[in-house]
């Protein structure tokens, strides 16, 4: 009876390391093939590909004509991308969330919103001081910015904030009042892009990279949450749907590991 209760222990534990490596093995590529779009975006801006300069430098103009001579609007665009979404308002968004997180012991998650959120601005950075693109170079320029061009900070910095807010939130958001979530987080996005290509700081190629970049750093740490939560023997979810971890919406800690049950948890 001992060696059949030990071998039995073996083969459960075996089973589980297998269908951990599993779990894992499908995160990464996962996340290589949401990697594939940043990466193609890359290899185009470095090699200068002529239909991409074109674009850029007719939107870059052609925004750029649009708000010379209101300045109005231009204080309106700088007020947003320099105070709305500003990547420091940004993240102290994200650090309040952590905070809140902490005091309701819902340690891991605070530890995936943390690490995504840093990991988006560690890549970037280090991104943009691989390529070294310059920034637009316009006549009568309207607003000004430090530092290399591509990818946006700003576009990335929007698109990991916002899916970390989204992601941990929506648990709290009535089901009905999702789609007004999901709405604020995308116009947020695709609003801070406009404002740095419409004041003439980046390229339209810039604001799609940070983007792209941010989807991929999300998309990883996503991954590997959800591959803890199946590991831990807990339920799937649909992150779109009904966010990261859906007790959140008790009011009780964050929940015990579930007893595993077979091999595949």
């Amino acid at each position: 009876m001992p060696q059949r209760t030990v071998r039995t222990l073996l083969f459960r534990r075996a089973g589980s390391d297998a269908a951990f490596g599993r779990r894992l093995v499908l995160s990464v590529t996962a996340t290589a093939v949401a990697a594939v779009p940043f990466a193609l975006a890359l290899v185009l801006v470095t090699s200068g590909w002529p239909p991409l300069h074109r674009l850029d430098l007719e939107a870059a103009e052609g925004m750029h004509r649009a708000v010379l001579d209101r300045p109005v609007v231009v204080r309106v665009l700088e007020f947003l991308t320099g105070v709305v979404w500003d990547p420091v308002t940004m993240r102290l968004a994200v650090a309040a969330l952590v905070v809140w997180l902490l005091t309701r012991r819902a340690w891991r998650l605070a530890a995936w919103a943390g690490v995504t959120a840093t990991a988006g601005g560690l890549t970037g950075l280090l991104v943009k001081n691989m390529v070294e693109r310059a920034r637009p170079h316009l006549p009568d320029p309207v607003s000004h910015a430090p530092g290399f061009s591509f990818p946006s900070g700003h576009a990335m910095t929007a698109t990991t904030s916002c899916a970390v807010l989204l992601l941990v939130l929506l648990p709290l958001v009535p089901p009905s009042r999702r789609f007004l979530a999901w709405g604020l987080a995308v116009l947020s996005v695709i609003g801070v892009g406009f404002t740095r290509v419409a004041l003439g700081v980046h390229w339209v190629s810039d604001v799609v990279g940070g983007w792209l970049l941010g989807l991929a750093v999300v998309t990883a740490t996503t991954l590997v949450f959800e591959t803890w939560r199946t590991d831990a023997g807990l339920r799937r979810t649909d992150p779109a749907e009904e966010g990261l971890e859906p007790e959140l919406r008790s009011s009780a800690p964050e929940p015990a590991l579930a007893p595993r049950r077979g091999a595949d948890g």
